[in-house]
Parts: C-alpha cells; sequence; structure tokens
C-alpha cells in the first residue's frame, strides 16, 4: 500500500500555462526598452574604473595578509576544525542525536526565521556552513595589522556587503521558503517574481530600483502628512507650515521644527497615532516646521549659508510677523540639528538671543567618528560626485537613499529581493518605507561644501575654521539650554560621535539615549509603549562612562522633553491660529514644496 504524503509536504502542481506565456511575452518586450535605455544612459554618462574607491583599500589589506601567513594558516585551521565539527553533528543529527549547533544565527536575524533553518539536518547544515564561512572571512579581513584605518573600515563594510549577498537565504535552492512557496505554486511565485523584477528595472531606467511597499496605498496630504495647518510663508528653499491649535492656550514661545532636507518632513508627521507634530500640538505649542524645497538644477549654488538665511533666519522672521513673539524653543533633526548648531553659533557672535532653547534629534556636529557613511567620504569619492553633480546641479536622491540602505543591507535590500523576486510577493503597505523611498536631491554647492568642511575635515568642531555670513562659527558660544536625544542602535549618527556635543556647548546640556534606531528610536510616541530611553544627569567626557551609570526608564522620552521644555518658559497665551497673524495662508498643509518628487 502506497503511504500517504504528510499535509505539511504539499503537492507540486504545474504553473498556469496562460500566466507562462503571458509572463515570457512580457519579459521579451520589456526586457528590450530596459536594455536599450541602460545602454543610452551608459553611453551617456563617463565610466569610472573604481568610482567607490575599493580597489586599493583591498590590495593593500591583501598584501599584508600575505606578510603574515601564519595568521591566515592559523585562520584556515580553525575554520576547517570547526567544519569538521558541523559534518560530524549533521551525520550524528540524521542518526537522531541532537548535539548542539557549532554555530547559531543572532535570534534578531529575520533571514533564518523559518523553522526549516533549524528543524530540518540539510537546511541546518547550509545555514551553519554559511555562519561559518562569513565568521572566517570576517575574522581574517578584521585581523589584518597596519591597514590605515580609513582603509580598514572600508574593507570590512564591503566584505560585509559581500557576506550579506552570499546568505543562502538569497538563493532559490537555499531557502526552504522559496522552495516550499515553489512547491505550493507551481512556480508561479517565480514568475510573479521575475514579473517585479521587470518592473524595478523599468523604474530604475535600467538600474535595479527595488520597490519596498506598495507606494500607491500612500497619498501625502490624505493620509500621510494630515495633521491639520497652513503655508503661511515660503523662499526659495522651504516653506514654513503653522499647525492649528488643539488646545485653548498655548506657550508663549512657539516651537520651530527644522527637519533634515536629505528627507522630507513627513518622518515627523506620517499618521496621526505617530506623529510628533501633532503630539507637539497637543501638548500646547505653537508648532512651526520647515518643509525644505526638492531642489533641481537652477539650485545648484545654493550652500549652507542659504539654508541658514532662507531656512532659520528667515523662519524666526515670519514667526514673529505670525505670532508677534521674538523668542522660540527650535528643534533640529539630524542635518537640520547640524544646520541649527552652526546658526546659534552665528547667532551667538552676533548677539541675536531670539532662540531660548535648542533640541536635537540624531544630529552630529563633531564627525570625527562619523560610522559608516564615512566609508563614502574619501578624496576620490568625493572628487567622483563632485563631477556627477557638476554635470546636473544636484546630487540624485535616489544615490543619497541607496547609500543609507547599504548601511542596513539585510533589512532594506535583501529581504526585499527575497520577498518580491523570489516569493513572488506584493511590498506591503508601509508608511515609513514609502517615506523612505520618497527622496530629495541635494544641491551640488551645499552638499560639497557639507561633505568636504564637515565629514571629511571635521571643521565644525574647531572654533573658526568655518565663516558663513560673515562670522566665524565657534559651537563653544551655545549657551542656551540643549536637550539631546540620540540613539543606540543607530548607523547614520552614531550616538557615541553625537555625545561629544555634550562637551562641547557652553551652556546646560541634557543628553538622553533612546533605544532603537535612526528613526525609530526618535518616532517613538508614549502611546506605543515600544522603546525605552536613558537618562543620566552627569555628563562625564566619555560616552561609555555616561552610560555606564544612566538609568533606563520605560516608554518615550517625549514627556521627559516636554518637561524640560516647558520648565524653561511656562506663561501661556490664547491659542493662535495659522493666518490670524500678518502672515496670510499660502494653501493648506503640507504645502505643494513636499509633493514634488525627485524623478531620477
Amino acid at each position: 500500500m502506497d503511504q500517504e504524503k504528510p499535509p505539511d509536504h504539499p503537492q507540486f502542481r504545474l504553473p498556469d500555462p496562460a500566466l507562462v506565456t503571458r509572463t515570457m511575452s512580457e519579459v521579451a518586450e520589456r526586457g528590450q526598452r530596459i536594455v536599450t535605455d541602460f545602454l543610452r544612459r551608459q553611453a551617456e554618462a563617463e565610466a569610472t574604473p573604481d568610482p567607490l574607491n575599493i580597489g586599493g583599500a583591498f590590495l593593500d589589506m591583501t598584501a599584508r595578509l600575505m606578510a603574515n601567513p601564519a595568521r591566515l594558516v592559523q585562520a584556515q585551521l580553525g575554520f576547517w576544525q570547526d567544519y569538521l565539527t558541523l559534518w560530524q553533528n549533521t551525520a550524528r543529527r540524521m542518526l537522531g542525536e541532537a548535539p548542539a549547533p557549532v554555530i547559531a544565527e543572532d535570534p534578531r536575524d529575520r533571514r533564518f526565521k523559518d523553522e526549516a533553518w533549524r528543524e530540518n539536518e540539510v537546511f541546518d547544515f547550509i545555514k551553519q556552513s554559511y555562519l561559518l564561512s562569513a565568521r572566517y572571512v570576517q575574522t581574517v579581513v578584521g585581523g589584518v595589522e597596519g591597514l590605515d584605518p580609513k582603509a580598514a573600515q572600508k574593507v570590512d563594510f564591503y566584505t560585509r556587503q559581500f557576506v550579506d549577498a552570499m546568505s543562502p537565504s538569497n538563493f532559490l535552492l537555499t531557502n526552504p521558503e522559496v522552495l516550499r512557496r515553489t512547491a505550493e505554486t507551481g512556480g508561479e511565485n517565480l514568475l510573479k517574481g521575475l514579473s517585479h523584477l521587470l518592473a524595478d528595472l523599468e523604474r530604475g531606467k535600467g538600474r535595479l530600483r527595488i520597490r519596498m511597499t506598495d507606494d500607491s496605498k500612500f497619498k501625502v496630504g490624505e493620509n500621510i502628512a494630515v495633521t491639520p495647518g497652513k503655508v503661511v510663508y515660503q523662499n526659495d528653499l522651504m516653506q514654513l507650515i503653522q499647525y492649528g491649535p488643539t488646545t485653548g492656550t498655548v506657550l508663549k514661545r512657539p516651537l520651530l521644527i527644522l527637519p533634515p532636507w536629505i528627507n522630507k518632513f513627513y518622518i515627523l508627521d506620517l499618521r496621526p497615532r505617530n506623529s510628533f507634530i501633532r503630539w507637539a500640538v497637543d501638548q500646547g505649542h505653537t508648532v512651526f516646521v520647515t518643509s525644505w524645497v526638492n531642489p533641481d538644477e537652477q539650485l545648484a549654488r545654493k550652500g549652507f549659508d542659504d539654508y541658514m538665511q532662507e531656512g532659520i533666519y528667515d523662519a524666526l522672521s515670519a514667526i514673529e510677523q505670525a505670532t508677534g513673539e521674538r523668542e522660540i524653543n527650535a528643534i533640529g533633526y539630524c542635518l537640520g540639528g547640524t544646520l541649527l548648531a552652526t546658526t546659534l553659533a552665528h547667532m551667538a557672535a552676533r548677539g541675536d538671543t531670539r532662540i531660548k532653547s535648542a533640541t536635537f534629534f540624531v544630529t552630529m556636529v563633531d564627525f570625527e567618528e562619523a560610522g559608516e557613511l564615512g566609508v563614502f567620504i574619501d578624496e576620490e569619492q568625493l572628487h567622483c560626485l563632485e563631477e556627477q553633480m557638476q554635470k546636473r546641479g544636484y546630487l540624485e536622491g535616489r544615490e543619497m537613499a541607496t547609500t543609507f540602505n547599504m548601511l542596513r543591507a539585510n533589512d532594506l535590500i535583501w529581504s526585499f529581493v527575497v520577498n518580491n523576486y523570489l516569493l513572488g510577493q506584493e511590498p506591503f503597505p508601509f508608511d515609513l518605507l514609502y517615506w523612505n523611498d520618497d527622496s530629495t536631491r541635494m544641491p551640488a554647492r551645499m552638499h560639497s561644501f557639507y561633505l568636504r568642511r564637515m565629514y571629511q575635515q571635521n571643521d565644525l568642531v574647531k572654533p573658526g575654521a568655518i565663516e558663513l555670513l560673515g562670522e566665524k562659527i565657534d559651537l563653544r558660544k551655545i549657551t542656551i539650554p540643549c536637550y539631546l536625544v540620540s540613539a543606540r542602535e543607530d548607523h547614520i549618527a552614531p550616538w557615541k560621535s553625537t555625545y561629544r556635543a555634550t562637551q562641547i556647548y557652553g551652556g546646560p546640556v541634557r543628553f538622553v539615549l533612546a533605544a532603537s534606531g535612526h528613526i525609530a528610536g526618535v518616532i517613538n510616541p508614549p502611546e506605543s509603549g515600544k522603546y525605552s530611553h536613558w537618562v543620566n544627569e552627569q555628563l562625564p567626557p566619555e560616552p561609555e562612562e555616561w552610560f555606564r551609570s544612566a538609568t533606563e526608564l520605560a516608554g518615550s522620552w517625549w514627556p521627559d522633553w516636554q518637561r524640560w521644555v516647558t520648565a524653561l518658559g511656562r506663561e501661556q497665551v490664547p491659542a493662535r491660529l495659522p493666518g490670524a497673524g500678518k502672515l496670510p495662508p499660502i494653501e493648506d498643509a503640507p504645502g505643494s514644496y513636499v509633493k514634488v518628487m525627485a524623478v531620477d
């Protein structure tokens, strides 16, 4: 008698012939268009043999590695010993034993979340083989002595990119979840995945532009960025939004929020439930936000000084016209915080005291240890980037987005390769990923100044090294109360680097460390109860010492900030309506600048 197949092993079925025919027809038609467009763009672009300047770093690493063969042999022996143990353990598992794994994945590593990676002997062997190989490669590369620190960082980063790309979860024949889906659908998942791949190549005009979310489900001003308000002022670089009150009285000092112009402002206003802007309005603040323009070639000559003048200084004048108030509280997020700190030093040099408190969200002003972004900033890469920007007048938004995605390649690249192309699934509608994909350009002059003078030369922290709008910048002259919030797992602005500002500013400073990363650590509403934060009234020179004595508190840091800022000025006035002052409304929030999309 034939044994019945267990229900958890589905029968393989043949794919729908109509789907196969339709897909192959689309491949032929769309593929020709994609290749033609890609070749045209390649002909127009000048070839750069090594635009990321990787080759020299790896050649240096290889030469130094070969100079110490004993260390390499030792690493190889350890690797093969572990590999032999893995073979033996796999054989024992097949005989019914349960030996401990030679190497285990990080419990947070979602690449191996499928139970088959642990329960099936073959897939467990594949997984452990990969993990052993990855550890061996990274150990050998990381153990090379005498390598320049910048070169070592670059080698380590790109080695990790290679190791991540080679994960067995990224390939059809070594991913149990993909194999199961292929059996269940008769391969239709792969045909759908091929269609998704073609669509993403078309979106990128021959370059792969992975779709991370179902962007048809979102529209700015309709279901994201919906906090009610009015645009009350605009210039070439920004629209100033004033939000409507939800309380009868408000704090006398208005609140100006300066988002980064690397991304769009509505990260602070995604949905009502996680909107910092709406929450701040509900706490009794008259909130103003700068919505930066998405620049084109006409703004190529705009510099950091223009963002100071047309961003902060023009906003201060407009807020006074709108509310009658000269004194305000200010918040700067990431690059917006760097701009805020620079402007505060400029204001101090001129005796301008209109900003009474400053809050910095994940902001670096000392770039000596800038984290993995430093991999992309050396003389060769900057020269190549500047040549490209001079031709267009700006940095394309997609190039910046790709850089940030590479910092978390498994989460922001390879997980979507598996989901979209191998499993053939549609991306999930996720507001944060929609925002992440809504990239912005950077004016050529401003971006070159920012990368060279701050990231490469670290001039901002050197008193008087930078001169803007006729004043030498000295961050030590900032004496107003400052609140610094950083994120413990931040890959873009590492918290130990942001902490350095506590030793620079000349006034009272409060430093708070949030759990999670650059976005989730900041966008953490009290109602969510998700991430904790750490506080410590003392500010020793070293961040590790601060953390050892810090107290972890459950939940969001937002209420802590609200207590801090209200303690600096509790006076209240009747709520202010946008347009009720001397500035008539131009249009409804979120305005038109934020709706301009960068089309590469």
